[in-house]
Formats: structure tokens, C-alpha cells, sequence
């Protein structure tokens, strides 16, 4: 289970390190996203980027993994906004509704799957 779950550490700090440069290579996707009441809207998607990227680093490094994986938790919670925005506004991302919908409780999977991550490795007794 250790190697299991060292494997799925890595594919989740790979998963956000490349969620956040993708803010930085295309950031008209995000700013479509952003919703209207929110201010800010090309800083917090480049905030938003940093942090994701910083985020995935900072799972890597054992000493700090925990408290990344908390981090990113509340980073997922914090830009579920722009997911129901986008839900909201299918012709930001011309796909099929059921896409679209099922982008909001896949942002529940990644939250539980960073949350495994909150937790220490079990150790074989």
C-alpha cells in the first residue's frame, strides 16, 4: 500500500504542477472561467497557478507533503467557483452537458484523493 500510495503522491504533484503552468500557457481559458463577481480576475489566475505549482513541489518533499496536501484541498475548494461558473456557461467550453456536469463532483475526487494525502503512510507493524 506504501508503494501504492508513494506512486499516487507523485501522480498528484505531476497533476498540479501542470494544472498550474497551464495558467501561465494559456490563461485566457482561466480568465474565460473566472467568475464576473470576483475581482482580480488576471491576478488570481496567475495566483492560482503559483500556488498550484508551488502546491505540487511542496508534495514532494516529505517534511512538508502533509501540509501540501491540505493546501491543495483548500486550493481545489477555492477555485470551485470557476467550475460551476463554467458549468453555468457551457459556451465558454463548447462540450456535451453531461461533461460539464460531471466536472463539479470530479473536483470531490481530487479533494478525497489529496486528502489521502493528509495523512502519514501507514507502516508495516
Amino acid at each position: 500500500m506504501k508503494r501504492i500510495k508513494s506512486i499516487s503522491k507523485y501522480l498528484l504533484a505531476i497533476f498540479m504542477i501542470v494544472a498550474g503552468t497551464m495558467h501561465f500557457v494559456n490563461p485566457e481559458f482561466f480568465l474565460k472561467i473566472m467568475p464576473p463577481y470576483l475581482p482580480l480576475h488576471k491576478e488570481l489566475v496567475l495566483v492560482s497557478g503559483v500556488c498550484e505549482i508551488l502546491l505540487g513541489v511542496l508534495l514532494l518533499i516529505p517534511k512538508c507533503s502533509h501540509l501540501a496536501a491540505w493546501g491543495i484541498i483548500a486550493l481545489l475548494i477555492a477555485v470551485f467557483p470557476a467550475n460551476v461558473y463554467l458549468y453555468q456557461h457551457p459556451e465558454i467550453l463548447p462540450a456535451s452537458p453531461i461533461i460539464h456536469l460531471l466536472r463539479l463532483p470530479l473536483q470531490g475526487v481530487f479533494i478525497l484523493w489529496a486528502y489521502w494525502h493528509t495523512r502519514p503512510a501507514e507502516r508495516k507493524a
